[in-house]
């Protein structure tokens, strides 16, 4: 007769440890979405009186590290999974599993978004780089056709 018990009965849920680190997931994802936002509000830093200043410091900051956090997000969720398989433990026995799991969905929808406010802040002045119409290219060739 043997005395080994198996081990998915024996550790069906996660370790204490793991619960706590699978809380980073989403405190990452709401970071990350967070930090969407404060780029957004800080769109108005790129003109001041009419002159075109280009993004700001906290928009290049907020642009790199939304879509950072949203990768470590990712990537952490991933290893904590790969790690309970491993020691025969079911992640999705425990709420802080699926609410890890279930904030994780929304990573790809953010980081799409992301990367487009990245690409945005690196895009040339929309301006046309004189004033806040951007008329000024009109205007000049109006005034070359006279």
């Amino acid at each position: 007769m043997s005395t080994h018990t198996h081990p998915t009965t024996a550790a069906a849920a996660p370790a204490p440890s793991w619960r706590r680190w699978s809380l980073l997931v989403p405190a990452l994802v709401v970071a990350s979405a967070g930090l969407l936002a404060a780029h957004f509000a800080f769109e108005g830093d790129t003109f001041q009186d009419c002159r075109y200043l280009g993004p700001s410091t906290r928009m290049y900051v907020t642009a790199w590290a939304g879509p950072v956090c949203g990768l470590a997000a990712l990537l952490l969720l991933l290893a904590l999974r790969r790690g309970a398989h491993r020691r025969g433990q079911r992640p999705g026995a425990v709420w802080q599993g699926r609410v890890a799991m279930a904030a994780v969905c929304l990573v790809p929808v953010l980081l799409l978004v992301q990367l487009a406010a990245l690409y945005w802040v690196y895009e040339p002045d929309p301006s046309g780089g004189h004033d806040c119409s951007g008329l000024t290219l009109v205007h000049d060739r109006a005034a070359a056709d006279h």
